[in-house]
């Protein structure tokens, strides 16, 4: 018998639907769910995980966090905890009667740990079994077939160096973590994490904060000239003064002050400009271009995820962006014509006289995200569709066209003043055509020649400021952890997440550190910058990859990394005293929302008996000034009061979205919720009653169904 290996159940029932010569038997033994078939001549046995089946931690010994120094914890023995004990006992009892295992789990490293995991129960029961590796990028008959006609050697390297990062971010997690809540007080579920990735990735959200905050706006003017044409038309057009922006406010009043009244056509000059298609997708690309459409990067990564386990789209983590030769490209096209969205644009691409790629970097690992079958609408659901149709929009524009446009730039004088014009026409909108996520925009120009005059009916004299640099988005934040080597192509997008989950940042397009985030990263860039930094986990990053090309073992590498700790926490117990107060001080001044109407106090927020947050007055018992909160969430001050009821009105930030609520529960300002939640209980009552007659159908129907089999049978 053979035993095969899958990650997840999805992915393991389409692997043997595609090998199974004949029937797949789905069972369940020893409570794990199993799927039997036969494989040229061989019974088979695949065995679907639920990824990881161990946890990385440390010995029970070491749970209580005040009674175990940290010195100690670093070198504290790393256990592999068994977890999914029904998957692990299966693969035990299979592994008796099986003369091989065929590791097919993800063609990565985490795969690559994950199939280890479940190697090791496999050697304990049977150490004579045979061990085997099957990789492929895309789980379709024609990728599973190839890939188990051609079984490799499993790479223990390439888990080793997974397993390595695992244990790094706990001990380095586990250490910092404890370090700095013990050390400002902040216990339970009000502690502070701190990580080897997170932290440096934060630091660089917190750092762009201070560039805002410390940013000095500074007035210029932008001089626009509104005009047209001297004919029966009189076709309108603006020109900008070619100065741009005038910090100088005299010198924009004295060209205000000349009153011009006419322009003379100077120049044109038209060039043709190729707007080169887009590379293919890497894992990089996707969630940035998956995050400007709205979709979170860790949601995007999950979704991709499910859609190459339905073998609907090829391997998510990725960075290449070249096709490889072995991709047939227009039988992949053609399979996208049975989806009605995409029939134009298959035809778009397919009319073309010859397909011709574009190129990004190119590596050795999967290639690029592209679709691998077509998919109807109503087979997926809606966040689903999302990011297959991005997937494949994507995948359609990297085989079309380049988009052309002409562009007209015209100066303008009355020969002290120069102005400039500037036009864009699409000549030919190529693969924007498909790719609508990124579009095209024309501004047109009336036809002008050169030494025309044209009236000035007006100029304006616009005031603007200059504007701090932007906050990241997650899009621009993914980029920039890659440019640092902060994290991996399958780790960043969770980092971003447990960064939210801690309410260290908040808002979803524009990401904002908390007040939190300020004083842990303020703190320890004062007291112990190396924390912060991303030069330290960059170099371990280097130090995994090492390991997967076997040149160094995890063992040392994880020796090498505590010694590192060991000191930084010689730095930081020198530092403590001046850690605890600035987190503390933070801490209390995070706390206090506004001043008290009643006595001039400070309204901060506080813990009930109950466990339940309110906001009181810190003036109490003489002064009982309260007033409840929302029991989820970051609570953060406005400075804004009321119209209706004059209270605080504070800042609500619930993961990725945040909202204004006024502190009076009874206010005017609230009776939009409450219209809100009626129209909610409405509507879901609706569909209460409208599930209940759709269960009631159905019923209906299988008990006509039966009778009609009842009734067939008695007439044979």
């Amino acid at each position: 018998m053979y035993l095969i290996i899958s990650e997840k159940a999805i992915a393991g029932k389409n692997i043997a639907d595609f090998l199974a010569d004949g029937k797949v038997i789905e069972k369940n033994i020893l409570n794990a769910k199993v799927f039997e078939f036969n494989y040229n001549g061989e019974s088979v046995r695949l065995i679907p995980l639920r990824g990881h089946i161990s946890d990385v931690e440390f010995p029970k010994d070491y749970s209580h966090w005040q009674s175990v120094s940290l010195q100690r914890l670093v070198d504290a023995p790393i256990i592999y905890s068994k977890k999914e004990f029904s998957i692990i006992n299966c693969i035990k009892n299979s592994a008796l009667d099986a003369t091989k295992i065929i590791i097919a789990t993800d063609a990565d490293r985490e795969g690559e740990s994950i199939g280890l995991e479940a190697i090791n129960p496999a050697i304990e029961a049977n150490k004579s079994i045979e061990i085997k590796r099957a990789y492929f990028s895309a789980i379709t008959k024609k990728d599973i077939d190839k890939s188990f006609e051609n079984l490799e050697k499993f790479d223990y390297n390439f888990a080793y160096s997974a397993d390595a990062r695992r244990e790094l971010d706990l001990i380095w997690g586990a250490v910092l973590t404890r370090y700095v809540s013990l050390t400002s007080g902040q216990l339970g579920k009000n502690f502070l994490s701190v990580g080897r990735v997170q932290t440096p990735t934060l630091a660089l959200i917190v750092d762009r904060e201070k560039e805002r905050m410390n940013f000095k706006k500074e007035k210029y003017f932008e001089i626009v000239a509104n005009c047209n044409k001297i004919d029966e038309k009189k076709e309108e057009f603006t020109a900008m003064h070619k100065s741009g922006k005038i910090f100088d406010k005299l010198k924009a009043d004295k060209i205000i002050e000349k009153n011009i009244k006419q322009l003379n056509v100077k120049k044109i000059t038209t060039k043709e400009k190729i707007v080169k298609k887009p590379i293919p997708f890497n894992t990089t690309e996707f969630l940035r271009s998956a995050a400007n459409i709205g979709v979170s990067a860790g949601k995007a990564m999950d979704l991709a995820e499910t859609l190459y386990q339905k073998g609907f789209t090829s391997y998510p983590r990725t960075d290449n962006q070249t096709y490889s030769e072995n991709i047939d490209l227009k039988e992949i096209v053609n399979k996208l014509a049975s989806v009605p969205e995409f029939v134009d644009d298959v035809n778009l691409v397919l009319n073309q006289e010859k397909i011709i790629p574009s190129k990004g970097k190119e590596t050795k690992d999967h290639p690029p995200i592209y679709p691998v079958v077509g998919v109807k609408k109503n087979m997926l659901n809606k966040d689903e569709w999302k990011i297959y149709e991005l997937i494949c929009r994507r995948f359609l524009a990297t085989l079309f066209i380049d988009a052309k446009t002409e562009n007209v730039s015209v100066l303008l004088d009355d020969q002290e003043e120069e102005f400039v014009a500037t036009g864009q026409v699409i000549l030919d909108a190529g693969w924007k055509k498909i790719y609508y996520y990124s579009k095209l925009n024309e501004t047109i120009l009336p036809k002008l020649v050169v030494d025309e005059i044209v009236n000035v009916k007006k100029i304006d004299c616009l005031e603007k400021e200059t504007q701090p640099p932007a906050r990241y988005s997650q899009s621009s934040l993914i980029k920039l952890m890659e440019d640092n080597n902060l994290g991996t192509k399958s780790t960043r997008p969770a980092i971003i997440q447990k960064l939210y989950s801690r309410n260290y940042i908040l808002g979803n397009k524009s990401i904002e550190p908390s007040d939190i985030a300020f004083s842990v990263i303020n703190s320890l860039q004062k007291h112990c910058s190396i924390v912060t930094k991303p030069d330290m986990t960059s170099e371990l990053e280097k130090e995994m990859d090492e390991i997967a090309a076997g040149k160094k073992e995890k063992l040392k590498v994880v020796k090498d990394s505590s010694k590192v700790l060991h000191s930084i926490l010689d730095i930081l117990e020198k530092e403590k005293e001046g850690i605890r107060n600035d987190i503390k001080s933070s801490v209390k001044n995070s706390r206090v929302l506004t001043k008290c109407a009643k006595c001039g106090g400070d309204l901060i927020i506080r813990t009930g008996k109950t466990g339940k947050r309110f906001v009181g007055c810190n003036n109490y018992p003489k002064c009982n000034n309260s007033f409840p909160l929302p029991q989820k969430g970051t609570i953060e001050s406005t400075d804004e009061i009321c119209e209706f009821c004059n209270a605080p009105i504070i800042k609500v930030q619930t993961g990725r979205f945040n909202y204004k609520m006024c502190l009076t529960m009874t206010c005017k300002s609230k009776d939009s919720w409450k219209k809100k939640e009626t129209i909610k209980s409405v509507e879901s009552t609706k569909k209460q009653v409208g599930r209940k007659k759709d269960i009631s159908n159905l019923n209906l129907e299988k008990k006509e169904t039966k009778t009609k089999k009842v009734s067939n049978k008695i007439k044979k």
